[in-house]
């Protein structure tokens, strides 16, 4: 009899064992854990995001409850206070390199589809409450941010970084590794003089807009033919270099777009280091970075990243990343299967499918007929022959 494996083994598929191991060794994630492996661990924090568990002892008793299916997982049952003291000190970089292995993925996809290489850069914060006292205040919550860089071809994010709410985001924009001839699309809080020309130096681009103090002298204006755009118009366009006398010099040529939006009439002035485009190019490339903003809204409303299993630090981290490793498990197995329903709908069936045993592309269909039960094969309006 042909074994068929459970919706939740097929999303787990794409997490290489083999890599996952070698990432635990490196790390040494298992030292201090004899029973309770990391494996265990990454798959209770996964299953608690298509399960929608809101607690320790939820997840503790629906994991608990479908343990005939923890063979096949790899996995077997789990303590709520083993389970708390593997989130206190397992270390967040076996779930951070996981899920560079399994974003990496998608990325590779979208290459192969021939797409230019398009990278959004923004973080979004994650109010934390009164019981996370640890928590830093950066003038406007208390919490942790996550720096992500997102990849809109593919829909997946390609980095993922969690740090305190006081962290600069141009920090964290340095510590990106640069792709030659990719672009990379970030707002004014990214500003960092240094990190502009690495950029260049990668033979990359850079689109983003200046502080309001930024003082910049027209050095040539550019003619463009075409002004009107997807929901904006350009103004002008020109070659620009700081008006400061000091030493705030780039030792790369600047290029000053300004757009109008239709929608509120405001005027965005861009700035970037790609000569080539046009300026309608680069306006829309600017009006793509919209997208990670849907992204975070995303997460908020339907990740579980809002109430935590954990108050301590390293708890928050390691489900923070589980998250966004769920989430791209969906968006592979929805492409590989070649599911076109929504993300959110898909979400909501796969918690209701866990452990069954169907095809992934059929998840919104009926399950199969039982093939051992006999079915009549006889149309009702087929000729028959009738004997006395």
């Amino acid at each position: 009899m042909r074994f068929t494996p459970i919706i939740f083994s097929k999303l787990l598929a794409p997490i290489n064992r083999r890599q996952f191991s070698a990432i635990v060794t490196r790390h040494a994630g298992d030292a201090y854990d004899k029973c309770f492996k990391s494996w265990d661990h990454l798959v209770a924090l996964i299953f608690s995001q298509f399960a929608a568990a809101t607690s320790l002892r939820g997840l503790e008793a629906n994991f608990n409850a479908n343990c005939q299916h923890h063979y096949h997982l790899g996995t077997s049952r789990i303590a709520r206070s083993t389970f708390a003291d593997a989130n206190k000190r397992r270390p967040v970089a076996v779930f951070a390199d996981t899920f560079a292995m399994v974003a990496g993925q998608l990325d590779r996809n979208a290459r192969r589809e021939g797409k230019e290489l398009l990278r959004l850069i923004d973080s979004t914060p994650i109010p934390l409450g009164k019981l996370c006292a640890w928590a830093q205040w950066n003038g406007r919550i208390r919490g942790m941010k996550a720096h992500i860089v997102y990849d809109p071809n593919a829909d997946c994010p390609r980095l993922l970084d969690i740090t305190h709410a006081t962290v600069n985001d141009a920090e964290i924009g340095r510590t990106v590794q640069l792709e030659a001839g990719a672009t990379y699309v970030f707002d004014k809080g990214y500003c960092h003089y240094g990190w502009w020309t690495a950029i260049a130096e990668a033979k990359a681009f850079f689109v983003t807009r200046p502080k309001t103090n930024m003082k910049l002298d027209t050095v040539r204006i550019r003619e463009f033919k075409e002004a009107e755009g997807d929901g904006f118009t350009v103004l002008a366009d020109a070659e620009v270099s700081f008006a400061s006398k000091g030493d705030s010099k780039l030792p790369i040529k600047l290029r000053r777009v300004t757009v109008r939006r239709h929608q509120d009439g405001a005027t965005l002035t861009l700035l970037t280091n790609d000569l080539t485009r046009s300026a309608l190019a680069i306006g829309q490339l600017y009006k793509t970075r919209w997208q990670i903003e849907l992204l975070f809204r995303w997460m908020k409303q339907h990740l579980r990243i809002r109430s935590f299993i954990g108050n301590n630090e390293n708890a928050i981290r390691l489900q923070i990343i589980a998250a966004m490793i769920a989430y791209v498990l969906i968006r592979i197995a929805a492409k590989a299967n070649c599911v076109t329903l929504p993300v959110l709908r898909l979400l909501d069936l796969v918690g209701q499918c866990l452990f069954d045993r169907r095809c992934f592309g059929a998840i919104d269909k009926p399950p199969p007929v039982n093939p051992n039960r006999k079915r009549d094969r006889t149309a009702p309006n087929q000729l028959s022959f009738l004997y006395d």
